[in-house]
């Protein structure tokens, strides 16, 4: 563990980047001067999307915020400035002990947004933020580093959420989850929802359907205008990946979705949804590997990595929309996805389709492997969807969506054997996606149910986004018995909570994402033994 450090010596993390990132790097960075206009009185807060954290590891962390123009006139004192903006990190609450302050630049070009990596902070510690521009302050944000890699850790207790779909509901699980506790959250994907509406909507999203690069932008601060939402991200850090709708619905890489937004240039419309994501996420500018210009050729935003929390625990986080293969064997070759019978579909088992893309694959590989020689109790894989087999066909065949892990059989095969070659210890999935939760077992082989387990699934039920209903659960666990339990009603998120000997999984849920205030409830509790793939109901 390192020593405290005064202000003088806390430094950003390093933006050894090529030339075309030094203007994105900028936003990074503290700097020693003051911008003319964040010295001028301000006629507004300009913090009303609040602060957030993430991209967490043991000696660094992002901090993030974004000023926003005066919600009454529409007008921003700074619209076409970049702006100097004070932030201020200390041990406690009240900005006393071990304070450390500077200054970041929010650009006009990245919405104004703050993307400020702080390094040599202490590894294993909690500490507290703001940012402030003249009289105005922005709330306080709590974020940890994590613990060094070959710290032995007693605990770690995450959140997973996903599928926060405006017009279904109000975000208030996050009133409850701020009650957790919590270390860090994994959000697993669909933030934002690009649609203009939906049917029987509880309230609609401003601004239609979601195309140009301002839209995407409104859309992300509609949705982080919420108070519960800010308030979490305001708890712990953040690990966040995204799926289809940060972009259009059921999208494959290149090529488009099936969404009502769906300009003809979609290259173009990924770039600006891409760039919106950045700018309003607490990501590394090393994500942008080749700046924002260069998402407008299809270059990536790079948000899979891994990090360590002690001895405890890997958590891998993926990417599955960003280098997939288009889906198959839709009807009359119609974009985005759709129900497949393997029997009628020969591309299903084409051994070169991919779902993660074959950089992501091979560095996923390569950290299994080297996972054996960390000797870490767990290895927590998060990403977006539901792993295991879920065939809807009652009786012999099968009938599977094709956008999921299910629509790309040879890619979820090597990754089950990539488990078992590296003999990963302890694997954890979770994911999201689908609306539902499903608890289950990872299978060595997802067609035959006899195969040996190889690991756990966790799959959550979205914060908001609606889903079908239950009175088909029962069939469709008989007929994919590696799942020991499904709910298609309830929305929330998961808690799980690690230790050396075990974890505990509980699904939380509200009653009603209908009301702005809910009550909380566990609807099921499971455990995992360390060293024995079994998920066993407690509750």
């Amino acid at each position: 563990m390192t020593s405290p450090r005064n202000e003088s010596q806390l430094t950003p993390a390093s933006n050894t980047r090529r030339d075309i990132l030094k203007w994105a790097a900028l936003a990074s960075a503290p700097v020693s001067f003051s911008l003319s206009m964040a010295q001028s009185p301000l006629r507004h807060n300009p913090f009303t999307l609040g602060v957030a954290s993430g991209s967490p590891n043991h000696h660094s962390v992002v901090l993030w915020t974004r000023l926003m123009p005066d919600a009454a006139s529409g007008n921003s004192q700074f619209a076409a400035s970049d702006v100097s903006v004070k932030w201020e990190v200390a041990d406690d609450e009240g900005f006393k002990v071990n304070r450390r302050t500077g200054q970041v630049v929010a650009l006009s070009a990245l919405a104004h947004s703050v993307h400020l990596e702080l390094d040599q902070l202490q590894s294993d510690r909690w500490y507290h933020y703001r940012f402030q521009i003249g009289d105005a302050q922005s709330t306080v944000g709590r974020t940890r580093t994590l613990p060094h890699p070959e710290a032995m850790v007693q605990k770690l207790r995450v959140a997973y959420a996903s599928c926060q779909r405006w017009e279904h509901g109000y975000f208030s699980a996050y009133d409850h989850m701020c009650q957790e506790n919590l270390d860090m959250v994994l959000f697993l994907g669909d933030y934002i929802y690009e649609y203009a509406g939906a049917a029987n909507a509880v309230r609609l999203p401003s601004g239609g359907w979601v195309n140009s690069l301002s839209d995407y932008r409104d859309r992300y601060a509609l949705h982080r205008s919420e108070k519960s939402l800010q308030a979490m991200h305001a708890q712990c850090p953040w690990l966040i990946t995204w799926d289809d709708h940060e972009v259009s619905n059921d999208y494959a890489g290149l090529v488009r979705g099936q969404s009502g937004n769906i300009g003809f240039d979609f290259v173009a419309q990924r770039a600006r949804a891409y760039q919106a994501f950045y700018e309003h996420m607490p990501l590394r500018v090393s994500a942008l590997t080749k700046s924002i210009e260069g998402l407008a050729s299809g270059a990536e935003l790079r948000i899979y990595g891994q990090v360590s929390f002690g001895k405890l625990a890997n958590i891998y986080l993926l990417d599955d929309r960003q280098y997939r293969d288009r889906q198959v064997c839709n009807r009359n070759d119609a974009y985005g996805s759709g129900w497949l019978d393997t029997a009628q579909c020969e591309e299903w088992l084409d051994p070169k389709r991919t779902l993660l893309g074959a950089e992501q694959s091979q560095w996923l590989d390569q950290s299994f492997a080297k996972a054996k020689s960390d000797a870490r109790t767990w290895n927590v894989i998060a990403q977006q969807t539901i792993f295991g087999r879920r065939d809807y066909k009652l009786g012999a065949g099968y009938s599977l969506w094709n956008d999921g892990w299910d629509g790309y059989s040879a890619a979820r095969q090597s990754m089950t054997q990539s488990m078992q070659n590296h003999a990963l210890q302890n694997p954890v999935l979770v994911g999201g996606d689908v609306h539902e939760n499903w608890v289950g077992h990872v299978m060595a082989d997802a067609y035959k149910d006899e195969s040996a387990k190889i690991g756990v699934e966790f799959c959550g039920a979205g914060i908001t986004a609606r889903s079908a209903g239950n009175s088909k659960l029962a069939a469709r666990l008989a007929e994919n018995p590696h799942f020991v339990f499904a709910d298609s009603e309830r929305k929330g998120y998961g808690v799980v909570e690690f230790t050396a000997k075990q974890i505990q999984t509980e699904l939380r849920v509200v009653d009603d994402v209908r009301q702005q205030q809910t009550k909380i409830e566990t609807l099921a509790k499971f455990s995992v033994e360390a060293g024995v793939p079994q998920v066993n109901r407690l509750a």
